[in-house]
């Protein structure tokens, strides 16, 4: 008896792989997708990632895209086809830059990018102005293209542990900020134009070479 239940497992085991040999590489990767207050979502975090597999950019359908904690230099231009994006979660790579083509994720409204390599954003970063979250954090930027000022709807920003001197000129016009963190930076000082940003509840400078604040900090009321 016993030796019959082991065949037909084997014959079930034999039958699965088949199945699973007869699914394309785009429809293996589907199969880890799962649908999270009503987003399509697919996490392929702490997967030792070097290149992001080409079968992914026939998942259109995903909304929310996680590829933290791999080991990622490049994001290569397919990532424009990816358009109903509204999260995007690159941190812990080892990106030493985006694509212009991220400026392609019209709907994309949060952006994690921090702990990577950066030494710079893309103008096209700027079109993504459905954003609201963007964090850089723990990269090596010096400084923004004047472009990201179209990040109107920003209300959380995170630029600390990089190499900023002065707070970026577009910082200034995004409204909406309701929290800018700044953090061990290379700021020496605060430019009065900081009361521009009449939404800011929390504003964290520390680790940096303050020698004084503005008084304009006393007419953020918020």
């Amino acid at each position: 008896m016993g030796g019959s239940v082991c065949k037909e497992e084997m014959k079930e085991e034999k039958r699965s792989v088949g199945r699973e040999d007869s699914l394309t590489s785009a429809e293996r990767i589907r199969r880890f997708t799962v649908k999270q207050f009503g987003y399509n979502v697919l996490s392929l975090a702490r997967r030792g990632l070097k290149e992001v597999p080409d079968e992914l950019w026939e998942l259109l359908e995903l909304e929310k895209l996680n590829l933290s904690l791999n080991s990622l230099k490049v994001l290569p231009p397919q990532l424009a086809v990816l358009s109903n994006l509204v999260v995007l979660n690159l941190w812990g790579n080892q990106l030493i830059s985006l694509p212009a083509e991220i400026g392609q994720l019209r709907r994309l409204r949060v952006l994690f990018a921090y702990r990577n390599r950066l030494t710079e954003v893309p103008e096209e970063l700027g079109a993504c102005t459905q954003l609201e979250v963007l964090s850089l954090a723990n990269n090596q930027l010096t400084s923004l293209p004047a472009s990201l000022s179209n990040l109107t709807r920003l209300t959380k920003l995170n630029l600390s542990h990089n190499h900023i001197t002065h707070i970026p000129g577009c910082v200034y016009n995004m409204k909406a900020l309701v929290f800018l963190h700044l953090a061990c930076n290379r700021l020496e000082n605060l430019a009065e134009n900081i009361q521009a940003l009449v939404e800011l509840k929390i504003l964290i400078v520390e680790g940096n070479s303050l020698h004084s604040l503005p008084k304009a900090l006393c007419c953020l009321t918020r």
